[in-house]
């Protein structure tokens, strides 16, 4: 009988010990405040670290909760992830060449003209295709946002040489190509830039 209880017992601590390390294990997700103040633009990449296709597609797939113009979803990405092709985006960059040269991953984001800000094909508003470039930029907040809680870093380029990343892939004309965003993992911790006063960019009435 004694031989029993005390073989119960090991059990119970050995499933006790082991329920303990897989919930020390278990990455806690970050809360949504967490991203905010993590997210940073990132120019320093690990050369040691990828990220697979299967992690970008989940990662794009929250773009695609993003607001848009009556639903219009203009927003279309490029993903450079082939080695080849990542060198080539790396060369339509300008001086941001250096600065990501590390990073395993680099998404061309564009938007459809004629979409976001019309009906029946007519602007709706003075903004017109200002429109699409809203929701452009709406859904690359997403995308950010979204690497961050994955773990993952970003940075937003605006100078790039749109002439060569429409030929490398074959964008069609009708859309305007916006940013090259790279993706990877931070080499280092960046510091916070400073932030205006609230009052300064928000007025009360």
């Amino acid at each position: 009988m004694k031989k029993i209880l005390w073989s119960a017992l090991v059990a119970l601590v050995s499933l006790s010990g082991c329920s303990d390390c897989n919930t020390q294990d278990v990455k806690s997700a970050p809360s949504f405040d967490e991203v905010l103040t993590s997210r940073r633009s990132i120019r320093n990449y690990d050369a040691t670290k990828t990220i697979s296709e299967a992690e970008v597609r989940d990662l794009m797939l929250a773009t695609q909760d993003a607001p848009s113009w009556a639903n219009q979803q203009p927003t279309r990405y490029y993903v450079a992830i082939s080695p080849e092709k990542v060198a080539a985006v790396q060369d339509m960059v300008g001086g941001n060449k250096d600065r990501i040269k590390n990073a395993p991953v680099l998404i061309v984001s564009t938007f459809e003209r004629g979409k976001s800000g019309f009906f029946q094909g007519n602007q709706t508003n003075e903004v017109g295709d200002g429109w699409g470039a809203y929701d452009n930029g709406l859904s690359n907040c997403y995308l950010i946002l979204k690497a961050r809680a994955m773990g993952f870093d970003t940075l937003i380029m605006g100078i790039r040489d749109a002439d060569q990343l429409r030929e490398l892939f074959a964008i069609p004309d009708n859309e305007t190509i916006m940013a090259v965003i790279a993706l990877g993992y931070r080499a280092e911790e960046p510091t916070r830039p400073g932030r205006k006063v609230l009052d300064e960019i928000v007025k009360f009435f």
